[in-house]
């Protein structure tokens, strides 16, 4: 094969960590490492090429593509210029490993991935994911995705502690991106309540953006995981951003969006979500707040499930009779414990003032010694009082 060098991997101390799967051909995995280093995320037409002739076959035929524009020869360009070998060699100096389809870590709800690639080309299952952390990726099978507005309010901040602490207590991983706003508040809700928590990045995992959050990545990567589809050492750009979007939405069972604004980049990942039928879950905000317009509007839309607590998360993402919520009910009153008759009789009872029991049984329409059994079952509860006078509702009730 010309161009990019499909070496074996050097063997000896520096080596990177044996692969847990020997079911991946090391020519797949090495020219994915190449796909991976030279072909922006979210490429669709590579991730179609992949899963159509297999990846040493499509890097093969990216190698020798050609255009009118010049841009198939720039990308072949920058395939042939990576060292694969050395990729993996480099990374896992830094605890980095590389994750591909048919690995035992493989998440294989990224393969739904295949089938949401826009009509710009845009999608797709990346290459492979390079992983930070002792996390092993199959652990976010029941995950649930969090994201929201970077600009988040004191409302969305509550709301997103609210719900990841309950998830965290459930065992559910919390997947998030590491911005700023809502996602620290999902990953920092979630270790606050000893929850498992992983970032999927728009850079590579050896880097820390944004840099104000470089204590909080750092722990993931020691405890949980990074994961990206970037390879060590990217820069982090607008568009890989939201191809980013997608791994949150695809790697989770479904996910939850606390704020956003009309433009809000967190609205794209909800359109991710939809595209490989994930479950779209939306915490309401005022309608005078601008970081909520974008998931109220979601809900007008009908776009999305209403849920306001962890346990509502819950309900939707499990199996069919697991967490299912108590249907909520206002504070219980005294007079709810009354039967329909007896509501119907205390109705016509007086407040100030007395009335006889055949007063209070014209008014309320039913018969005298209906009428009747029912005051004196309420006198016995305590709603109604007998005086001298005729009936009349006790105090404080």
């Amino acid at each position: 094969m010309s161009g990019a060098r499909l070496r074996s991997v050097p063997t000896g101390p520096t080596t990177r960590p044996v692969q847990a799967a020997a079911t991946v051909p090391e020519s797949d995995r090495l020219a994915r490492v190449v796909l991976s280093c030279g072909v922006e995320p979210g490429d669709g037409t590579t991730s179609s090429l992949v899963r159509q002739i297999g990846p040493v076959r499509a890097l093969e035929q990216s190698l020798v593509a050609t255009s009118e524009t010049g841009v198939a020869e720039q990308l072949a360009a920058r395939l042939a210029e990576v060292d694969p070998a050395r990729q993996l060699d480099q990374a896992a100096r830094c605890g980095i490993r590389f994750v591909v389809p048919g690995d035992p870590e493989w998440p294989t709800r990224l393969d739904d991935l295949d089938g949401a690639i826009t009509h710009e080309g845009f999608g797709g299952t990346p290459p492979g994911l390079w992983v930070k952390g002792p996390m092993p990726l199959v652990e976010l099978d029941t995950s649930v995705g969090v994201v929201g507005s970077r600009a988040a309010s004191v409302y969305g901040v509550e709301m997103t502690r609210t719900i990841c602490a309950d998830l965290a207590l459930a065992g559910v991983p919390v997947v998030s991106g590491g911005a700023l706003g809502i996602d620290f508040a999902a990953h920092d809700a979630t270790l606050r309540a000893d929850g498992a928590t992983v970032a999927v990045l728009a850079c590579g995992v050896d880097r820390f953006y944004p840099a104000h959050h470089r204590l909080l990545l750092q722990h993931l990567a020691s405890e949980f995981a990074l994961v990206s589809e970037q390879p060590p050492g990217s820069a982090p750009t607008r568009l890989r951003f939201l191809a980013r979007n997608r791994l949150i939405a695809a790697l989770t069972s479904g996910t939850v969006i606390v704020e956003a604004a009309m433009r809000s980049g967190a609205l794209n990942t909800v359109g991710w979500a939809e595209a490989v039928n994930r479950h779209v879950m939306c915490v309401p905000g005022p309608v005078t707040s601008a970081t909520s317009q974008g998931v109220n509007n979601l809900l007008r839309e009908g776009r999305g499930t209403v849920v306001t607590r962890g346990a509502e998360v819950l309900e939707l993402i499990s199996r069919a009779g697991e967490h299912l919520v108590e249907e909520q009910r206002g504070e219980e009153r005294p007079r709810d414990r009354l039967t329909r008759v007896e509501r119907q009789v205390i109705e016509w009872v007086p407040v100030a003032g007395h009335a006889q029991v055949d007063s209070i049984a014209l008014r309320s329409g039913l018969h005298l010694r209906t009428t009747e059994g029912a005051l004196r079952r309420m006198k016995d509860k305590g709603f109604v009082l007998l005086t001298e006078d005729g009936w009349r509702v006790a105090p404080d009730v």
